[in-house]
């Protein structure tokens, strides 16, 4: 059986070597690839090409529900009053701990692991050489020196050093972020060039878009950039939310004060001989039952398991009760930009045709928007250089835009840029165009950067159209144009390229009839005309500008993090309003620096471009620990990792792979990143809700542990059973606090800042609220005891009013609990008090 020791490649900058020197360190021949003995003994030192999983028992995420100190405590007494024989006490105090058990594993139990669906993404079969020929086998038999053979279709199997290429390109949006597929090549890179361009790379579970090409395995399971993701998501530990922590450590302090309480009291009952030793032991059990806010747990569980199925219908899933609550505390906002605060649908919005500046409204693949020229409507066949420009860029193209018949949706077949000229040409000539038939074609290549069609048109003549980039297109028409304009041109494309667009060049050139193949050596020397500038955008959404600002109006900081480039990531930044001053930090200046060097300078910076997966954790770690509680909001495995490490990640329902919507908190199912506003402000709720639950059942919890401390101390009966006391705490405490759950925000509550993560969860003046509530509603219970007991009405009577007494305080406490406002507002009083006698 194969060992899981980790193999650990001498050099792991492959991207940097020459493909030869990466075939000689691996000893393998990219003609005959390894042999079958070779690959056995690297299979048996390096293990499978999978990725371990790991999944947390359900038995132990059940008994991680009993680990809390007051369930600890209510188990002791239990115990206690089960070897005492009160076996109705007992009995009660056990099935109370076992509800609040099942509440939080009923919870828990939704949360699936990400390692599950992390495993699936290595193809499941690949081509490789071996022996001297190429044959299909299971990828996870692959290791490091394996030659893979990869064509359209394919996803690849793991990484590879690239090292021969027939116009491959590969879809690699889900690790990078990036939305167009990648031009593939085979030369050496720069030391330290981001993931997002090391384009002499294929990396496993991105998928192959165009044409075909040979790599030699480098990294194998875990070793993979998907298993270095899944590693980091794996031992990364749990991260409890700031209710959590604030919780635990109350729960704590209540716990520790009531266990001293109750051993001094012992100490001093045992001392004075007021009662005998069993009866002076049940009064302490009863003491710390009447004190423990049992209720607690499952009073928040029940707020919060409301509020997250209220989220639920705002189209925002929340896989942790915790989790619903900790979106209120959310000071910062870490997201992916593609398709979370972008639509990831290329349009074209300008086109420069010599001198005229033409304007396309609309966006996204819908063909139905109009042509401008200075802002007023017109019809591109009026303008026979505007009408070729369209043409030559919808034949210089492979994308296909179609409704489709059930949702009658634009949809697109192959890359959005291409798409985008699609859509442009619908818009001006109909969606039922007439296409020339093709001869020959050069594919889009990032050695020479343009996609060039030959066509033969209706009148039997040829035609080349040509589009790319415009340095390219520029030097092409210079062959023909010596006088060309190129720095006027260039001009231009850098104006557009400050506004976050990309621009392409279009132009054509007339071929002889009898052409029947067209070379790149021949294009070279072509008289290309050129037709003009096309600028492209890929849309930020509608609503996410509105959503910024009301964030911002919020105190919510909202960081971009992309992997464009600086310029274009700049651009975005500022038409989102991210910040009144944009400044954008590189992935590679956020890899040079430590955590704590750039937790320190994070802050000021609101876009960062050109980031890896593991750039975006940094900085979720940077925030993190400068105090903010920081929500990392994406859909693609490049973010797995970072969504686990936030204190609340936000993944995108519809769009979003399986893995970034597993490592998530919250999935918002109609990917509008407006619902986090309303997920924040329903967060906000909650919290401002279950501090005033606390509020509400601490000061009466301790009134009853008062009544019978006080009783002790005056040597009388005791008013209150256990029994009794776990009633009004579990039965009429709960269900009266259930009110709660309807209370509606307080006013301006999306106006004022998050709250300090620091902030203790109860301040002096709620201190002293609870130790007067308490000495009223306990004095008020023990002198209606005292009353009725001088009068011999019998026990069962005078405690039963003892706990309505109880009961009843606690109604009239909730209404002054309840809300900042005032219970009863002034006109109502006024009213009341103007009200006639008669």
């Amino acid at each position: 059986m194969p060992q899981k020791e980790k193999p650990k490649p001498t050099s792991p900058k492959f991207y940097h070597q020459t493909d030869q020197v990466v075939i000689e360190e691996f000893h393998t021949d990219i003609k005959t690839g390894l042999t079958t003995t070779t690959a056995k003994a690297r299979l048996k030192k390096d293990g499978y090409n999978e990725l371990d999983s790991k999944p947390v028992p359900k038995w132990q995420i059940l008994i991680q529900q009993f680990n809390n100190i007051i369930i600890y405590i209510l188990m002791l007494a239990a115990i206690f009053t089960l070897l005492m024989r009160h076996y109705s006490d007992s009995s009660v105090i056990t099935i109370v701990i076992i509800i609040n058990a099942l509440i939080g594993f009923a919870q828990e139990i939704k949360a699936s692991n990400a390692l599950e669906k992390i495993k699936t993404l290595l193809s499941a079969e690949t081509n490789v050489y071996r022996d001297g020929t190429r044959t299909q086998m299971l990828a996870r038999n692959l290791v490091v020196g394996d030659v893979v053979y990869l064509e359209a279709g394919d996803n690849v199997p793991a990484d590879l050093r690239l090292v021969d290429l027939d116009n491959l390109r590969i879809q690699e949006s889900a690790l990078t972020g990036e939305s167009d597929s990648v031009a593939k090549t085979i030369n050496p890179l720069p030391l330290n060039t981001p993931i997002s361009d090391q384009t002499n790379m294929a990396f496993a579970s991105t998928g192959v878009t165009n044409e075909s090409g040979l790599g030699i395995v480098v990294a194998v399971g875990e070793n993979t950039e998907i298993g270095k993701i899944s590693t980091t998501v794996q031992d990364m530990k749990h991260q409890n939310s700031p209710l959590t922590k604030e919780l635990d450590q109350l729960g704590a302090g209540i716990s520790w004060f009531i266990i001293i309480s109750s051993v001094i009291l012992f100490v001093f009952g045992m001392f004075l001989q007021i009662y005998s030793i069993p009866v002076l032991v049940m009064a302490i059990i009863t003491m710390i039952v009447g004190s423990m806010p049992e209720g607690l747990p499952a009073a928040t569980s029940i707020i919060l398991a409301a509020g997250a199925q209220k989220l639920t219908k705002e189209h925002a899933i929340v896989k942790t009760l915790p989790a619903a609550e900790t979106l209120g505390a959310i000071d910062i906002i870490a997201t992916d930009k593609t398709e979370t605060l972008t639509k990831n649908e290329m349009t074209i919005q300008d086109i420069l045709v010599g001198n005229q500046h033409f304007t396309v409204t609309g966006n996204g693949y819908d063909p139905t928007e109009t042509f401008n020229l200075y802002q007023k409507p017109i019809d591109p066949a009026d303008y026979p250089e505007l009408s070729q420009l369209l043409k030559m860029g919808f034949l210089a193209n492979d994308a296909l835009v179609f409704k489709e018949p059930e949702t009658h949706a634009w949809e697109i077949n192959g890359e959005p840029t291409d798409a985008a000229f699609v859509t442009a040409y619908y818009k001006a000539f109909g969606t039922d165009p007439h296409v020339p038939a093709e001869i020959d074609r050069i594919p889009f290549d990032s050695d020479y950067r343009y996609i060039a069609k030959l066509v033969q048109l209706p009148d039997q003549k040829r035609m080349l159209a040509i589009k790319g980039a415009p340095t390219t297109l520029f030097k092409l028409a210079t062959i023909f144009h010596p006088d060309f304009d190129v720095a006027g041109w260039k001009q231009k494309v850098q104006q557009f390229a400050k506004t976050g667009k990309r621009v392409i060049a279009v132009g054509y050139l007339p071929i002889d009839n009898d052409t029947e193949q067209i070379t790149i050596e021949s294009i070279a020397k072509s008289r290309i005309n050129f037709l003009g500038l096309v600028a492209i955008i890929d849309p930020p959404r509608p609503e996410v500008i509105q959503t910024i600002a009301e964030m911002r109006t919020a105190g919510i900081k909202v960081k971009m993090i992309t992997g464009d480039s600086p310029e274009t990531a700049t651009a975005i930044g500022q038409k989102l309003g991210l910040a009144d001053e944009i400044k954008t930090m590189t992935g590679p200046e956020v890899n040079a620096l430590s955590v704590d060097e750039l937790a320190k300078v994070a802050d000021s910076y609101s876009v960062f471009a050109r980031t890896t997966p593991f750039d975006k954790l940094k900085i979720v770690e940077a925030y993190q620990q400068n105090g903010n509680v920081t929500a990392m909001v994406g859909d693609g495995i490049n973010d797995a990792p970072a969504l686990k490490k936030a204190d609340i990640g936000i993944a995108m329902g519809g769009k979003g792979t399986d893995v970034a919507k597993e490592s998530a908190d919250v999935i918002l199912t109609d990917d509008d990143f407006s619902t986090i506003e309303t997920a924040i402000a329903q967060g906000r709720r909650l919290y401002d809700n279950i501090k005033k639950t606390i509020l509400f059942l601490l000061p009466t919890s301790f009134a009853e542990g008062l009544i019978v401390l006080i009783s002790i101390l005056l040597g009388q009966p005791m008013p209150l059973t256990p029994t009794q006391l776990l009633w009004i705490n579990m039965v009429s405490a709960v269900t009266i606090q259930l009110a709660f759950i309807f209370e509606p925000a307080e006013p301006n509550l999306m106006q004022r800042p998050p709250r300090n993560k620091y902030q203790k969860l109860m301040n002096r003046h709620d201190v002293w609220q609870m130790i007067y509530v308490s000495l009223i509603i306990a004095g008020m219970a023990l002198i209606a005891f005292s009353i009725t007991e001088r009068f011999h009405i019998p026990f069962f009577v005078t405690s039963t009013m003892a706990v309505n007494i109880i009961i009843c305080g606690k109604v009239y406490y909730l209404f002054n609990i309840r809300t900042t406002a005032p219970a009863f507002p002034k006109r109502v009083i006024l009213s009341i008090e103007l009200l006639p006698l008669s």
